[in-house]
């Protein structure tokens, strides 16, 4: 996920590659990165996690799991050096509480970005919460940098839960219902390479439909269910199964095991 935030981040500017150090924790992701370039630059990568203190910015990408571990890292340093502006610290750990951040890295303004995949291709949700307000400049200068990979919200911490339920997790319940319908089609007649891009069509249609034409989804339910037609016919095969209420328990279940993380 940092790959792919700092990309359009270099590409339009809003970053310079001379400004951006990679802090990694082995020799072998050092070497990945260092072998890779991100908007057609190559890098700075090193494995010395006092680098990163340095910085008036750290994005932090790290599995929750190893939070202590950079923490006593940061603790360690000398102090950091003074900034013109707060430091920041950006936390992309799903879960990870502002609390806990704000104690572990006291020096910082701790922020929490939720991203979903879909930024990869610059159509991601992002959620932002803070608990210590950022000065308005840092803020908008957030707000700036995570509307170049999709859309932005401004959170209080307890929604970001759900929002990472439905956000996050759901790319996978969507990529769950379309290789369903692409199965469906198949089973039915259509070549698996024609049922799955038209799968992939349907979805991204519907998704535009409702949205530009401001409807509910029940709306447009209704738009293509004649009486004993072919689509209700299908509806009454996902009712019987279940579909409406394993999403829902979906969406509900990801957001409670966020809370669990946290």
């Amino acid at each position: 996920m940092a790959k792919a935030l700092l990309e359009p981040w270099l590409e339009e500017g809003l970053v310079l590659p001379t400004s951006v150090r990679a802090v990694v924790a082995s020799e072998a992701s050092k070497s990945r990165w260092a072998h890779s370039t991100l908007a057609g630059h190559t890098l700075q990568v090193d494995t010395d996690p006092a680098l990163a203190w340095r910085a008036p910015v750290v994005l932090l990408a790290v599995k929750p799991q190893q939070l202590d571990a950079v923490a006593s890292q940061a603790a360690a340093m000398a102090p950091e050096p003074s900034f013109a502006t707060p430091p920041l610290l950006i936390s992309l750990l799903a879960g990870v509480r502002l609390k806990r951040l704000q104690l572990l890295f006291p020096t910082r303004i701790c922020v929490r970005a939720v991203v979903n995949t879909p930024a990869l291709v610059r159509c991601g949700l992002t959620a932002l919460s803070w608990g210590q307000e950022p000065p308005l400049e840092s803020r908008a200068w957030l707000e700036q940098l995570f509307s170049r990979v999709g859309e932005v919200w401004a959170l209080p911490e307890p929604q970001l839960d759900a929002f990472l339920a439905l956000t996050s997790s759901g790319p996978a319940f969507v990529a769950l219902v379309a290789e369903g319908l692409a199965d469906g089609a198949v089973a039915a007649g259509l070549p698996r390479s024609l049922a799955q891009g038209l799968a992939l069509r349907t979805l991204a249609g519907t998704a535009a439909l409702l949205e530009q034409k401001d409807l509910h989804p029940a709306q447009l339910k209704d738009m293509v269910s004649s009486p004993a037609g072919t689509t209700m016919a299908g509806l009454r095969e996902l009712e019987r199964s279940g579909l409406r209420s394993a999403l829902l328990e979906a969406v509900y279940a990801a957001a409670q095991r966020s809370r669990e993380l946290g």
